[in-house]
């Protein structure tokens, strides 16, 4: 069994084994994982490969995209402006975006949006696929939109629509685009190798993204895939409309669009950098995120029960998941955990009780709605890890 590339603590040394075990079965292509605790970094591994011929192997710098770990990202630009009085939490967000208050909107709010309860999950008119990549289009679609239900009355999970419903506001608070925003003042801000929108010069560092073979899922997931087979569920419009939703994960536009509810690139170094910084409250070692009373928040459930999107129970609180009800659906650490998987398997999250900051990736997609087999595998085994250290 060939071992990964990077550093591990010995302590640590059985999660190495079984990231090398994974990547030992015939299917997986490359991956990385990335564990700090406390201001330790105790793990930090890669292997594989990153192009489609399986002949360019997989360096300590390769960038893969990572899909809905994208959303707390932008959850955090958002709430740095909350914190800097520029939009409030409880304020329609009409008040900063005029045109979005028709259609049943006008007091939808960005807490609502943060917690997948805005009832705007999806648009229900066909767009062509060209939209997906026309800010002003998929805008203006959002406009127009009804919501599917009554705001703030349930939730379900926006894969794709979070990404203006948010970037919007923030657009038009900020004065920048928001990749930009991102790429500045969270990326840069946290020294983390990750891009909403890939510069040029960084594009051959991206892994190509192909999928598992012959594999289907848990019951969720298959309800979830036999849902998306039927054309106006809300589950094929918020997955597939824009039809290149499905399509596009290879192609340069979609590489440097800035689409941060599902197209951000980066590295497990790069997430677990994040959730160390919210592990300790948003701030640590003099670099300031977000105010501790707002990631706080994101920490505090804000939805709960059947989605209406994914058909699974899930738990929700601003912009993140929490740890969920059912076996396989949390992070494998303690009860307090929280963070955002990633479509085909990356995960990031944190684990503030045991000081966790946690991030993996893959160009090697599985089925599974919340939380991938091997991520958790993993988490399980760090967690366990820590419990004989204690």
């Amino acid at each position: 069994m060939t071992m990964p590339q990077g550093y591990f603590d010995p302590r640590f040394a059985s999660v190495r084994e079984l990231f090398a075990e994974q990547m030992a079965d015939p299917q997986a292509r490359g991956a990385a994982l990335c564990v700090t605790v406390g201001n330790e970094t105790v793990l930090d591994l890669w292997q594989g490969v990153m192009d489609k011929d399986n002949r360019q192997v997989w360096e300590q710098d390769t960038l893969v995209n990572v899909f809905s770990c994208t959303k707390p990202l932008g959850a955090v630009a958002l709430l740095q402006q909350v914190e800097a009085g520029r939009i409030g939490l409880d304020s329609p967000l009409a008040e900063v975006w005029p045109e979005f208050a028709v259609a049943g909107k006008q007091a939808v709010t960005l807490r609502q949006v943060l917690g997948h309860r805005s009832a705007l999950s999806a648009v229900a008119k066909p767009l062509p696929p060209e939209a997906l990549f026309d800010w002003q289009a998929m805008v203006a679609a959002l406009e127009q939109q009804e919501p599917w239900w009554t705001p703030g009355s349930a939730h379900g999970y926006a894969p794709v629509s979070y990404a203006w419903l948010l970037g919007e506001p923030l657009r038009r608070v900020s004065g920048q685009r928001p990749g930009a925003y991102i790429n500045q003042h969270v990326c840069a801000a946290l020294g983390m190798d990750f891009f909403v929108g890939v510069p040029d010069a960084e594009l051959d560092r991206v892994a190509h993204v192909s999928r598992l073979r012959n594999q289907y899922g848990d019951e969720y997931a298959r309800a979830l895939f036999a849902a998306m087979g039927q054309p106006d569920s809300l589950a094929a419009k918020a997955f597939g409309n824009p039809s290149s939703m499905m399509t596009s994960t290879n192609t340069r536009e979609w590489k440097q669009a800035e689409i941060f509810s599902a197209n951000g690139t980066g590295n497990a170094r790069a997430l677990a950098r994040f959730w160390q910084v919210l592990a300790h409250g948003g701030s640590l070692d003099g670099v300031h995120l977000l105010d501790s009373e707002l990631v706080g928040l994101m920490a505090q459930e804000h939805s709960q029960g059947m989605d209406r999107t994914l058909l699974a129970p899930t738990r929700f609180g601003l912009g993140v998941m929490l740890e969920q009800d059912y076996e396989g659906g949390g992070f494998g650490m303690g009860p307090q955990a929280w963070g955002h998987p990633g479509a085909g398997g990356a995960l990031g999250f944190c684990d503030p009780q045991a000081q966790v900051g946690f991030g993996y990736v893959t160009n090697t997609m599985g089925p599974y709605v919340l939380m991938d087999p091997r991520a958790l595998a993993l988490s399980r085994e760090v967690y366990r890890c820590l419990r004989q250290l204690d």
